[in-house]
């Protein structure tokens, strides 16, 4: 297998060139006039090593060596006779920073792998401002033609033997929950987009970060915990860097319900949980998008988490979080079992 790149432009902090700064979100990411792109490594990048009391085996898989996408997989060790559901998972990081790397997507996976009884394939993809979107969505669709093939081939590969094809979800978390929601999206309008013999069941969205240019109450009045994973601020920024030139927040890939989005009716959607956090900047955001979904026809359920924030899952050690979390992956884990 060709060696993988973790992610060469994480970590680089030693711009000298003394151009201006233009974007910056504190200890994540700083861009240049010049274009130069810095993201300090505010959390490690950590190899597929697992603890064997987990269950679980990991490995990362090239998807596209001429892009440099990656996915790492997940495999459970505790289950046999039955092949299991597999779920394609985007991480967050507002488009801009994150990894599949990142150690506490590597540990909530492999958990969310071990409880849920799932596979679990976390794909690294193109970040924004380099690769502003749809860069990422349609990495997202080609990880699912990839699939696809790896589909066709049989039960060729270490993860395949166990993996049911005809029971993949889509799941994400804050930018990589809007990355599954507009991946499923772009499949609902494309008739000629023929992915059998896999078969999507449904999508897992966990605080999705959608925007707007009107603000919802929480955007404005929201407090949130301490050392909360996203302010307002932090959004607009991760918006300008995001979005195509020329685009504001009401651009139908960051507002799913702007006038110029496509009618919810009009497409045909996965069956959706989205998981909200009730002290999120986005949970005004992600209540209005779910009674949308709803009042179309579309099969939507949510739960709310209550006393946590944004990205409470991965960025968050407190109890209070930790039991959250758990409930999260039951929730997960029935929603993918029916």
């Amino acid at each position: 297998m060709a060696p993988i790149c973790l992610d060469q432009h994480i970590g680089k902090d030693t711009h000298t060139s003394g151009g201006a700064v233009i974007e910056e979100i504190k200890g994540l990411i700083r861009v240049y006039k010049d274009g130069v792109v810095e993201r300090p490594q505010i959390v490690p990048c950590v190899t597929t090593a697992l603890s064997m009391e987990l269950g679980v085996t990991s490995r990362d898989v090239v998807i596209d060596k001429f892009t440099n996408i990656w996915a790492r997989f997940y495999v459970p060790t505790m289950y046999h006779g039955n092949k299991l559901p597999l779920l394609v998972y985007f991480h967050g990081g507002g488009f801009c920073v994150g990894s599949a790397a990142w150690s506490c997507y590597h540990e909530f996976l492999a958990k969310l792998s071990a409880k849920s009884g799932c596979l679990i394939m976390s794909l690294n993809y193109r970040l924004a401002p380099e690769n502003p979107l749809p860069a990422a969505y349609e990495d997202g669709l080609k990880a699912l033609i990839w699939l696809k093939q790896q589909a066709l081939n049989g039960d060729s590969e270490w993860w395949s033997r166990l993996c049911d094809f005809s029971k993949i979800f889509l799941a994400g978390d804050s930018a990589g929950a809007n990355i599954a929601h507009n991946v499923a999206t772009r499949l609902g309008s494309m008739e000629a987009m023929d992915l059998k013999p896999l078969s999507l069941k449904g999508n897992i969205l966990i605080q999705p970060f959608f925007g707007g240019e009107v603000r919802t109450h929480s955007e404005n009045f929201m407090v949130q915990p301490p050392r909360s994973a996203l302010s307002l601020a932090a959004s607009d920024t991760y918006w300008r860097l995001a979005l195509p030139d020329g685009s504001n927040r009401d651009n139908p890939w960051c507002n799913p319900l702007s006038k110029g989005s496509i009618k919810l009716e009009e497409i045909r959607l996965l069956p959706s949980m989205v998981c909200i956090s009730e002290m999120d900047i986005l949970k005004d955001r992600n209540l209005e998008f779910c009674t949308a979904l709803s009042r179309a026809g579309k099969r939507v359920e949510y739960v709310m988490y209550k006393g946590v924030g944004h990205a409470f899952q991965v960025l968050c050690r407190s109890q209070l979080s930790q039991t959250r979390t758990l409930e999260m992956v039951a929730h997960i884990k029935a929603f993918i079992s029916r």
